[in-house]
């Protein structure tokens, strides 16, 4: 980690992840999103689909006067058996541009809310009650973490900005490591990569309750 903090999760955090992606997988051919997502079960679209609906939720758990002390009680489904579940699904006939316009909107939904919600309200999550710069920083990670996994099954570069992961780190994950920062502290917290010294996590947890 940085030896000063690197300051908080912001809503722009979110729409630079979102637009991050857009730019990098943007151009990819419609029949390329039917491959493997790196090491998940899941194909490249249900993947981006599964960042989009992160996004929606986290939007949605922030979005009522009261917050809920559960999970809103969306209508949550599978397209295939062993697919992800969840309550975006963008139109397979729209093709890329159609799924970057779904990532793109939730994204907006989630930097939105994030910028008119009270600042320090809570809302429920299964790791813990967390405010929304915290449900902001789930949303990058959930972001820049399967953007990974879509880029190992497309076979494009993926290099997330040093400077928004420590943000992330410095917010969501208390056991990040002080000699290793940025995405390769990211990537090792998610259990994606090891270190030197350090094997792969095979459980990992954030924590988004306010420090």
């Amino acid at each position: 980690m940085p030896t000063t903090h690197p300051g908080p999760v912001t809503p722009a955090d979110v729409g630079d992840a979102v637009d991050l992606v857009i730019s990098v997988f943007g151009k990819v051919p419609t029949e390329q999103w039917e491959r493997q997502a790196g090491s998940l079960d899941w194909t490249c679209w249900e993947t981006a689909e599964h960042i989009a609906d992160c996004l929606f939720y986290y939007g949605g758990q922030l979005a009522t006067r009261v917050p809920p002390t559960d999970t809103q009680p969306f209508d949550w489904a599978t397209r295939r058996e062993g697919g992800p579940t969840g309550i975006i699904f963008a139109d397979r006939a729209a093709g890329t541009d159609g799924l970057m316009q779904v990532l793109e909107a939730c994204g907006t939904i989630l930097s939105s809310i994030v910028t008119t919600v009270r600042p320090t309200g809570l809302a429920h999550h299964s790791y813990g009650k967390s405010d929304p710069e915290g449900f902001a920083a789930m949303g990058v990670v959930e972001t820049l973490v399967h953007g990974l996994d879509l880029a190992e099954g497309l076979g494009i570069d993926w290099n997330p900005p040093d400077e928004l992961c420590d943000r992330i780190l410095a917010r969501l994950f208390a056991y990040a490591p002080d000699d290793v920062h940025g995405w390769q502290a990211l990537q090792w917290c998610t259990g994606r990569i090891e270190l030197p010294g350090r094997p792969r996590l095979t459980k990992w947890q954030w924590d988004g309750t306010p420090r």
